[in-house]
């Protein structure tokens, strides 16, 4: 399945979301709406680079548990 660049970018705002929630460092890390605003200037290739998604676990699986 091809995703788009807005299901890929709404995947990964929801993983940084879950991943900062509980870890926010306002000094270090950015807010979920800076990280968007970042992921909006990468590539369709990026973005999927992003996910960290391989052969152990695909983006199918990436995009299923995120999305």
């Amino acid at each position: 399945m091809k995703y788009t660049r807005a299901d890929i970018i709404n995947a990964l705002c929801a993983e940084w979301d879950y991943l900062c929630h509980d870890d926010f460092d306002p000094d270090e890390d950015q807010t979920t709406e800076e990280y968007r605003e970042e992921l909006q200037d990468y590539s369709y290739e990026q973005l999927v680079e992003e996910t960290s998604t391989g052969e152990g676990y695909t983006l199918k699986e990436f995009m299923e548990h995120w999305l």
